[in-house]
Parts: C-alpha cells; structure tokens; sequence
C-alpha cells in the first residue's frame, strides 16, 4: 500500500452525528471526497444536503432524521445507518451542546441536557457500533473532544466535564477495543468559527483576547480538522489508540 493509499477510505462506510452544518457538515464531507460511503445524521441543519452533496462525489449516501439529545435514539441510529448502507466502519461522534451560565446559576435541566447529549449518547453509540466492528476485528471511531478536555473554561461548567469525560471515554474505550483492531482517538479543536462559538467571535474584547493568544493568529475554520479526521478514519492511523490529537492553531503550547 503506498503512502497516499493509506489515506484513502474507499469502500468504508461512515457515520457521523451532528453532520448538518459546522463541523460536522466539512469532517462528512471530507470523509465523502476521500472515498467514504456516507450516513450523516442529526436534528438540524441541512442534511439532506450534505448527502446530496457526498453523492455527487460518487458515494452512497443517506441523511437520518436523529435527536441524541435523547440517548435512548443512539441504538436506533446505529441499526438504521447499517439498514442503509451496511456495517459502519468509521464513527464520528460530533453532536454535542454548549450551555453558557455562571456555576452558582447552572440549572440542572440544563446541565442534564449537555450531557446526556456530550457524553451518555456518545458513549452508548460508540458502544452499539463498536460490537460489530469488535465482530469483524476493523472499526475507526472518533470522538470530538475539546480544548476544555484540558481547561476548566468559563460559564461552561457542564461542557467542560462532558469534554474531560470524553477524553478519559476515549482511552478506556482503546484500551478494550485495540486488541480487536478497532482504533479510538479524539479530535480536541481549539477555537473553530461556528455556531456554538458565535457569542465569542462577536464580543470584540474576548474575540481579540482569544486571538493574540493563537500563536497561528487566527480561529479555525471547519475544514481545518478534515485532515486530522481522515488520518483517524484511515489505515494511516492503525497504530494510533486512545489519544487526543489537539488541532488549535497551537493554543495549548502557549
């Protein structure tokens, strides 16, 4: 296999949450170009026309309607996008939620909220997908963890305990799994220009004070992570278990 051919994911199939838009829309859409079969779901967004978008590539395709925000519709979703278009071999877990309140005013509906979407879901997906890939001794699954798996944050108190709960998820699912060939990771993003962020990118004084810190001097963009994504979908990863691979334009090494 030469260099380039690890990188290729033809004839995988992919699965990812939260696919509509943001993040998730360019990690399935960079999964699509580099040769994956594609189920994208979520609650939002356009996907139906990410799928359209992955077909024109040439690959099959399929948009299914999911709220991860209840967890019991993970199962569902794992035996739906195999009923469409076969055993899942890549699962990317991007669906997730931000709650913005101070400590001593966080409702417990609202941290409720945030992690049965963060973590429970993720974590009982991950599981109804993983007993195949475990069967067939083959499975990528990738779980978008955060800057805050490393930092408490502000204001985001359930968020960063979802994302720190990701990563230790993350490494104890690899070390079960990687004795049956099936690779978990985590992407960490550093600041990325979406939905979920719009508050800091439009207060001036923050937007600048997270910036100057950037030693690439700028917040991300969606497509920065498409790489750091197919590297863990593809065979280019097969000896890669239980890391976060952090993509911040540097920020942590400052």
């Amino acid at each position: 296999m030469s260099a380039a051919d690890r990188f290729r994911l033809d004839g995988r199939v992919a699965l990812v949450t939260g696919g509509g838009r943001g993040i998730g829309r360019a990690l399935a859409l960079g999964l699509a170009e580099a040769g994956a079969d594609l189920c994208v779901s979520g609650r939002g967004g356009a996907l139906e026309e990410v799928a359209a978008e992955a077909r024109r590539m040439g690959r099959r395709a399929v948009a299914v309607a999911a709220d991860l925000s209840d967890p019991s519709q993970a199962a569902g979703l794992a035996q739906e996008a195999e009923r469409c278009l076969g055993p899942t071999d890549i699962l990317v877990n991007n669906a997730g939620l931000i709650h913005r309140s101070p400590v001593l005013d966080y409702r417990e509906e609202d941290w409720d909220a945030v992690m049965n979407l963060n973590l429970k879901s993720v974590f009982l997906l991950s599981q109804a997908v993983a007993r195949g890939m475990r069967e067939r001794r083959r499975g990528k699954i990738i779980q978008i963890a955060s800057l805050l798996s490393f930092q408490g944050g502000l204001n985001v108190a359930a968020y960063a305990a979802s994302k720190g709960a990701v990563s230790q998820l993350t490494k104890a699912m690899a070390n079960e799994l990687a004795p049956h060939g099936v690779n978990v990771n985590a992407i960490a993003p550093g600041y990325i220009v979406t939905d979920g962020t719009a508050a800091l990118v439009q207060d001036a004084a923050r937007n600048r004070q997270i910036t100057e810190r950037i030693p690439a001097g700028r917040w991300g963009q969606p497509e920065d992570l498409v790489g750091a994504c197919i590297f863990l979908a593809s065979a280019a990863s097969d000896y890669v278990h239980g890391t976060l691979l952090l993509v911040d334009g540097g920020w942590l090494a400052r």
